[in-house]
């Protein structure tokens, strides 16, 4: 099936001259206040108090800002194998990257950890599609790397370890991954074939990793905080110092005006101002992520404030390729295009609402989300709780309108139990040997859920 569809492709008549190129960068564990420009134009809490990223601020200026765009999972692994087949981590039976915690009331839902043959990736659209393909960086998707799935080029079957070796002037790899960029954009530019490439950094991890001189820069504009946390900073930094290299590069190549440029983060983290909950839970700072686009045809300084998730890109890539074929009939992302043209007309995808399932324990307690319009319902396993805010009004989900929307709550409930069953979600079961004496201590996500749905 997977060999006809890609034979389907090639021969589909989807090669253009003027395919615009696509670098897609990725961040690892950067919130969605992460960054020095903020994500949303009336909160200046959406951009951080300290770190300075002023190469990704500037993209930010020449582009579109997308104020609620997520990750489509609060993990990086599930997240990436995600992006690469368009569809939700919950329906992949994919959605954590660590292992599973032990001795809680629950067992967490199983997880698989390999890329399958058989998942057509984006990566082969795009190749079929007349495209050089390459991926740098953290792929952490096994199944034996990028090469094995539609890349001509890779750093191979990589994982959050082989960041660990490059130290400064290479923090985790940020400037030899550009290096690497840029030559495979000069072959293709040679070859005059346009490319995709994914810059799948591993910065924010291995903190400790970061130029020593901007460690001592954020040590002292971080008023207290600890190592790990002005670590972060610092290397944010260096990640924005490598865009800026690689997006100059670009320019001095004569490419920019035919690359769409797309940055995002693979997942959530530490929202202290802004969002409720980080990495590790499905409340909105596990999920929502800076997200800026920047290409031909898109308004300097202009935002979206529609829903966007990362399975969108799938269709969206494939429609600036030109590809003609029709896509994998299991594609749950919508092409988000017409949001880059200005519209404000809602997403279409195969399924609505969005849904996020995270049955483990690391931010919080086994829970799954769905969202509909600007509501959101929580529902936690471990109580059976329901918990329901109003996205719009409060982002910071303080409020829980369960008790006084019982009607909206109860439709949300199913609509995300049916999902689930339809899709054969992996989901959590009791645990006959459970000992509430010996049970680990739960790290807590959110405001409400740091007992496993306890009411804000």
């Amino acid at each position: 099936m997977k060999s006809l569809l890609l034979l389907l492709l090639a021969a589909s008549g989807a090669f253009a001259a003027a395919l615009p190129n696509i670098l897609f960068m990725l961040s690892d564990d950067q919130a969605w206040s992460g960054l020095s420009c903020q994500m949303h134009p009336d909160m200046p809490d959406s951009k951080s108090s300290i770190v300075q990223t002023p190469n990704i601020a500037r993209l930010a200026e020449q582009g579109m800002r997308f104020s609620a765009a997520y990750a489509p999972a609060p993990v990086c692994s599930p997240t990436r194998i995600s992006l690469q087949t368009g569809r939700n981590p919950a329906a992949l039976g994919w959605t954590k990257a660590a292992p599973a915690e032990m001795g809680h009331r629950l067992i967490e839902g199983d997880n698989r950890k390999s890329i399958r043959d058989d998942e057509i990736t984006i990566g082969q659209m795009l190749k079929s599609a007349g495209y050089a393909t390459a991926h740098y960086g953290k792929w952490h998707l096994s199944g034996g790397g990028p090469a094995a799935h539609g890349y001509d080029e890779s750093d191979g079957d990589t994982g959050n370890q082989d960041a660990a070796p490059h130290l400064p002037p290479n923090p985790v790899d940020i400037f030899g991954m550009g290096t690497r960029a840029v030559e495979f954009m000069k072959k293709s530019q040679a070859a005059k074939k346009p490319f995709f490439i994914q810059m799948s950094y591993n910065a924010l991890h291995y903190p400790e990793n970061a130029t020593p001189a901007l460690v001592e820069k954020y040590r002292k504009l971080a008023g207290g905080r600890d190592d790990k946390e002005v670590g972060r900073a610092a290397i944010a930094e260096d990640l924005d110092r490598g865009v800026g290299e690689l997006l100059a590069k670009l320019d001095a190549m004569g490419l920019s005006k035919n690359t769409i440029v797309i940055y995002m983060s693979d997942n959530g983290g530490s929202n202290r101002r802004t969002l409720n909950g980080g990495k590790g839970d499905v409340w909105e700072g596990g999920i929502r992520v800076p997200l800026i686009i920047r290409g031909p045809g898109i308004e300097a300084g202009s935002w979206c404030h529609q829903r966007v998730v990362g399975y969108d890109f799938f269709p969206t890539f494939c429609r600036w390729a030109g590809v003609k074929s029709p896509l994998p009939t299991q594609l749950e992302g919508g092409d988000i295009t017409h949001l880059l043209s200005g519209s404000s007309d809602p997403v279409k995808r195969s399924r609505e609402p969005l849904v996020f399932h995270f049955p483990h324990y690391q931010g919080d307690s086994p829970h799954s989300a769905i969202l509909s319009g600007n509501m959101k319902l929580i529902h936690f396993y471990e109580t059976g709780e329901n918990q329901l805010f109003d996205l719009q009004a409060d982002i910071g989900e303080t409020k829980n309108l369960a008790s006084k929307q019982p009607e909206l709550t109860a439709k949300l409930s199913k609509q995300l139990a049916d999902y689930l069953i339809e899709v054969r979600a992996e989901m959590p079961k009791a645990n006959p040997n459970y000992d509430p004496k010996q049970e680990p201590a739960k790290k807590g996500g959110g405001k409400g859920g740091k007992k496993g749905g306890k009411k804000p």
